[in-house]
């Protein structure tokens, strides 16, 4: 049997950039992949000339210049700035909310009329602390926004009320008091030309890296264990153990995608459906994340569901519960001296791109760094 320095369940982000970096230290990697594809959720794949997020949108940001010269060095990024419509029965508003959101809503013309609006509608609150995400909407911006661009939106994103959704899943929402509508906050911002899997297909592209595709972990777990000094595992931390804690939660995505004979659909990569009436929570026109002028256009509506084995698990579901059971296997895996769980699933949490690259580095220094 062929051993090697490292088995990488998963061909993501995390376990690509840990294998290019050991692999660049000379060690010798195989990764093994259970989809026909490396790149995980940001596979691309170029279908008539447009580049289609096959896994829903993404956008990359960051104000991390180290983490963006870095991934520069796989693909050029054009100078895309992400700014979704909300769509609530045809009434069309500017997100994140901001003075163009306001203006629309409440004709309100500066900063301070829009301020005394938010404040005198979060006074239903009674000045009380937000203790669901119900509240803690109303207190950022007001009742009608809520009603109109959070309420119904983020019931189908998560499956229940608002009102039993804790308080922390929006405290981070942007609002901002200027006519700025880039999404953003950070310094770099931008789309791969040419799509996300290059990125990938690059750091593996070294003559250390061997790649399986179709390649089951869990088909023959104790063969793969045994090929490598340590494993870099990405999948599911409650799958490893075998759900011995209980499954943890995770919230799921099923996409609708179509071809259409018109070269402009709805005029914007993003446009959120916020009503609760339709059961979509976006469509993605993907050929405006790179200022596509093909002839026809591919859209994608996206449908939030519950996950269920089979699935792919996307959004972690961290609620007490499901904190709870996950930092009882998290306890498990630090007592598994030749296993190194990582990135989204792993760490059941929900990562940006150049955080899961942030954190695939820190592994791989850390790792490596006395090897």
């Amino acid at each position: 049997m062929e051993m090697y320095d490292y088995l990488v369940v998963g061909s993501g982000l995390f376990g690509s950039v840990f294998a290019h970096e050991a692999a660049k230290k000379g060690k010798k990697i195989k990764i093994i992949e259970k989809r026909n594809h490396v790149a995980g959720n940001i596979f691309t794949e170029n279908i008539s000339g447009i580049n289609v997020h096959t896994y829903g949108a993404h956008i990359f940001h960051t104000s991390n210049k180290e983490i963006w010269n870095y991934v520069n060095q796989f693909a050029e990024f054009n100078s895309y700035i992400n700014s979704p419509i909300a769509n609530f029965k045809n009434e069309l508003y500017n997100l994140p909310f901001s003075m163009n959101t306001f203006n629309k809503l409440w004709g309100v013309i500066t900063p301070g009329e829009a301020k005394e609006m938010i404040e005198k509608q979060k006074a239903v609150l009674k000045g009380k602390t937000p203790e669901n995400l119900e509240e803690q909407a109303i207190s950022l911006v007001g009742i009608d926004i809520y009603e109109k661009l959070i309420k119904g939106y983020t019931e189908k994103q998560w499956g229940r009320s608002c009102t039993e959704l804790p308080a922390f899943i929006i405290k981070r929402l942007p609002v901002r008091f200027t006519f700025d509508n880039n999404y953003f906050n950070d310094t770099y911002q931008g789309i791969p030309i040419g799509g996300y899997t290059q990125i990938v297909e690059k750091m593996l592209d070294h003559p250390n890296i061997e790649v399986h595709l179709k390649t089951d972990f869990f088909a023959h777990k104790e063969q793969f264990e045994n090929e490598a000094e340590k494993i870099v595992y990405t999948g599911m931390i409650d799958q490893y153990f075998d759900y011995q804690f209980g499954e943890l939660e995770y919230r799921s995505l099923k996409f609708e995608s179509e071809e259409l004979e018109t070269d402009n659909y709805q005029g914007n990569a993003v446009v959120n459906y916020t009503s609760k009436e339709v059961p979509y929570t976006r469509i993605i026109e993907h050929k405006h994340f790179e200022f596509g002028e093909q002839e026809k256009t591919i859209i994608t509506k996206e449908y939030s569901k519950e996950w269920e084995k089979g699935d792919e698990p996307y959004y972690p579901v961290n609620d007490r519960q499901n904190t709870e059971r996950f930092n009882a296997y998290l306890n498990l895996s630090k007592e598994q001296n030749k296993v190194i769980f990582g990135g989204r699933l792993g760490m059941y949490k929900y990562y940006d791109m150049h955080m899961v690259i942030n954190e695939a580095l820190k592994m791989a220094e850390a790792e490596l760094s006395n090897k």
